[in-house]
């Protein structure tokens, strides 16, 4: 005989809690469907695991499933699961409490939260799943009966402060949870839960990819006879989480295009699975080519994100870095809360670790693809190069791996591009040092005076032109023991005195060229006070006059420029003038010095000589003006 019905009171902050949940948390209402289907496909692989487990559980396994079921006279939607079932001691401890631990600390901090927004965040770290019902119902209905046992039982609520409980007889295996809807309110946000539409579309997004069958029992809105044959709404076609080896290329192909909306197919495909105290898979994508809102401060990023096959976010960018942006697919994770905020995938340890190592291996990828397909390789490294240099910047437990990566243009060959490691295996003997000089483009750097004696001896050096080469050059000291040098930076000395023939004589010969332009360039040195901070002579120059050059520690003209125009205030970077000791201009110039000093013309010579180093390497003239004018006074005193 079955026992009478209980009526019990939910505890006072359960109420509030519960309050919160139906009328104030979720601004997505559609997410109990997803909830509900989760808790059905847990109850399917508790009772499969049991069954292997225990030779004396009399259970059905042959045919698990979900069914969701709708009556439209009764204005219900039925979720039903022939899983493991619940005890009435089950249903008590498992549904009869919201929240066991942590509910005053939930409620105090969402009092706290200014918005809806935050609330939500907030409600996701304790997790709601049964109760996120009541969003959409007036009153839930539950039927249970747990395998191995004859007894079910039945609990109700309305939501409001009390639920009921009694045994019931000759229930089926499972658990069936009834929702008595609302009425749909689009203002409330409220969906017609009664159309099959709407159904298929919420367990198409959020539960496709669920192992077990979810089958459709409903009442046709276009007929009035219920459908002979269920239909079956998930694919449950989850690539993931199969062996790479039963995947054929046509289906990651496929599953490419539907979760990124690009129809050519990827350029690299990365399939994982970890196994220990954190399991997860991941089916990771590198596009071929550029989405168009790469560069966009707004665009979203990051790669989807499962529970046990549900789906919780798009753009979870806590698993992946900014400079994979680019990177598409899924990550599907076996211990994480269905309800997890993205304040707490932010902090957590375990999504860390499955960070680090999906770069890892994204990485490893992209590293393999360099070795085995430069082609392709190349193609990529077009389309995301600037990308991935932001890692240089951001990243710096993977700066050996994306070094390996890097390929730009140099010196060595005006067609095909270069790696780091390539280049080191060409430099000279006693070489250690990676010249590189960055600018606008390549032919700006090429034509660059300081490019003139690496040329002349046939120094290769590496043509940077991406903005954020000028970071990422100052950021990482060196690849593989050789350090990084901009040839427009500090001092350069490119002569071989290893033989040891004519060392002295060389340095002899040196000494005296700087007595003999030592009076010019302190004269120089105090007429261009106002833009630089010295004047000496060069050895980089072989046939310009002159070339601006800073110090190792200097910021590039071109860093400069990025820096104010982000609002930064900035001391003015004076720079150092160099002049080329064997050219006429410089070798006149000084003869003029040492015969009249005390000429005014000089003191436009040093502005024009000081100007044309400035246009020469891309800079803006301080007054183009008067530039101008003191060019056309000298041309017209040469006539």
């Amino acid at each position: 005989m079955a026992s009478p019905t209980e009526t019990l009171e939910f505890q006072a902050e359960t109420r509030q809690l519960l309050q919160l949940v139906i009328h104030s948390i979720y601004s997505n209402k559609d997410i109990f469907l997803r909830e509900l289907i989760s808790n059905a496909s847990d109850a399917l692989d508790k009772l499969r695991l049991e069954s292997l487990t225990d030779t004396d559980l009399a259970a059905d396994t042959s045919d698990l499933h979900i069914t969701l079921e709708v009556d439209q006279a009764a204005r219900t939607l039925t979720v039903r699961d022939n899983g493991i079932g619940m005890t009435r001691d089950d249903v008590v401890d498992l549904i009869g409490t919201i929240a066991k631990s942590g509910t005053a600390s939930l409620l105090a901090k969402i009092k706290e939260a200014k918005d809806a927004d935050a609330a939500q965040s907030l409600i996701g770290q304790f997790g709601v799943g049964f109760y996120s019902a009541f969003m959409v119902a007036d009153k839930v209905t539950l039927h249970t009966r747990r395998a191995g046992t004859e007894q079910g039982t039945v609990w109700e609520s309305d939501g409001e402060g009390s639920y009921t409980i009694a045994e019931a007889e000759g229930l089926p295996v499972g658990t069936s949870v009834t929702l008595h809807l609302k009425p749909a309110d689009g203002e409330d946000g409220l969906g017609d839960y009664l159309a099959t539409w709407k159904i298929r579309q919420i367990v198409k997004q959020y539960s496709d990819f669920i192992r077990w069958p979810i089958r459709m029992a409903a009442e046709d809105q276009d007929e009035s006879e219920r459908r002979g044959e269920p239909e079956t709404l998930n694919s449950m076609k989850a690539l993931w989480a199969r062996p790479r080896s039963e995947v054929t290329e046509a289906e990651y192909n496929e599953f490419y295009q539907q979760i990124s909306h690009d129809w050519q197919p990827p350029a690299e495909t990365v399939h994982m699975r970890a196994e220990g105290t954190f399991e997860y898979e991941a089916l990771l994508f590198v596009p071929a080519h550029a989405p168009f809102d790469l560069f966009s401060r707004d665009a979203k990023r990051g790669v989807q994100l499962y529970v046990k096959r549900v789906f919780i976010m798009d753009d979870c960018d806590a698993l992946m870095p900014n400079y994979l942006r680019f990177v598409k697919g899924v990550v599907d994770a076996h211990d994480l809360s269905l309800n997890v905020s993205r304040e707490i995938l932010q902090h957590d340890r375990q999504i860390t670790a499955v960070r680090r190592r999906l770069v890892k291996k994204v990485l490893a990828a992209l590293k393999d693809m360099r070795t085995k397909d430069s082609e392709t390789y190349a193609k990529v490294w077009e389309q995301f190069g600037r990308v991935l240099k932001e890692g240089l910047i951001e990243d710096r437990d993977n700066t050996d791996t994306l070094l390996e990566l890097v390929s730009t243009a140099s010196t060595h060959d005006p067609e095909k591009a270069t790696t780091l490691r390539e280049y080191v295996a060409r430099m000279k003997d006693g070489q250690d040092t990676v010249y590189y000089l960055t600018g606008e483009n390549r032919a700006m750097v090429e034509n660059s005076p300081h490019m003139e004696a690496f040329t002349a001896k046939g120094y290769e050096v590496l043509i940077l032109t991406d903005p954020v080469d000028e970071i990422w050059t100052d950021e990482v000291p060196s690849f593989d023991g050789h350090r990084f040098q901009s040839i427009a930076k500090g001092q350069v000395d490119l002569d071989d005195d290893s033989d040891g023939d004519g060392g002295d004589e060389a340095k002899t010969e040196k000494a005296q060229r700087e007595q003999d332009f030592a009076a010019l360039l302190g004269w120089l040195q105090s007429t261009l006070a106002e833009h630089v901070k010295q004047v000496r002579l060069s050895t980089r120059l072989t046939t310009s006059a002159a070339c601006l050059v800073g110090d190792a520690q200097d910021l590039t003209p071109t860093l400069e420029k990025m820096y104010r125009a982000m609002g930064q205030d900035l001391p003015q970077v004076k720079r150092i003038l160099e002049l080329n000791p064997t050219h006429p201009l410089v070798t006149a110039l000084r003869r003029a010095h040492e015969a009249n000093a005390d000429d005014l013309a000089l003191t436009d010579i040093a502005e024009l000589v000081h100007g044309s180093a400035l246009l020469a390497e891309g800079g803006d003239l301080p007054d183009p003006a008067r530039f101008t004018r003191l060019l056309t006074d000298r041309l017209t005193h040469t006539l």
